[in-house]
């Protein structure tokens, strides 16, 4: 028999662009794009696109500025090394950056869903702050770990979602654990014991 893949309603559609994970992985997402000293908006509403915004997403330096604060104070998440550190940088975010839980529809545009800022016209630094802290905050308390993590690679600092429940990955990418795995077969070689160093 041959398998036919469900034809997706309109709210599954947004159910999936919006799951815990998908907004977990965006958050990441834009921590990196965030990380430069001077991102570029057009750049940022790319990764706000590919994660499921849907219509115009015009940014402005000044709201590229407000996410870029945001994603600082994100980046403390993907750098606790327990999940008790991981809960606590989340505590202190939740507690001083966010307001109370909230359902909205946006209008009746959307499936009820819960946000933590504001209103639905908050600013985009906000809104990024608030709906990474939810993210982030279910995935530790589903995983009881951190939710992500800080590439290993000391020339890298992008952070990444760590899944699955084999080993824990220590790099964000396939590139950057390649590029340490041969440069620690190089310092193996290069230092191999009874081999003369070059110094």
């Amino acid at each position: 028999m041959r398998y036919i893949p469900p034809v997706l309603s309109h709210r599954d559609d947004w159910s999936t662009r919006h799951s815990v994970l998908t907004t977990a992985r965006r958050t990441a997402a834009l921590v990196n794009a965030l990380a430069d000293d001077h991102p570029d908006p057009a750049e940022v509403a790319a990764v706000l696109r590919e994660y499921g915004e849907t219509g115009p997403v015009d940014l402005t330096s000044r709201d590229v500025a407000g996410m870029r604060t945001a994603a600082a104070l994100l980046r403390q998440v993907f750098a606790a090394e327990r999940v008790d550190d991981a809960a606590a940088s989340l505590n202190r975010l939740l507690r001083d950056h966010t307001g109370p839980l909230r359902l909205t529809s946006h209008g009746g545009s959307t499936p009820w869903h819960p946000h933590l800022d504001r209103d639905d016209d908050a600013p985009w630094g906000e809104w990024l702050l608030a709906s990474s802290c939810m993210a982030l905050t279910v995935l530790v308390w589903d995983r009881q770990r951190p939710p992500g993590r800080i590439c290993a690679s000391p020339g890298c600092q992008n952070v990444f979602i760590t899944l699955g429940s084999g080993p824990e990955r220590r790099y964000c990418s396939r590139r950057c654990a390649t590029r340490e795995r041969v440069a620690a077969h190089r310092r193996s070689h290069f230092t191999a014991p009874g081999v003369p160093s070059c110094s």
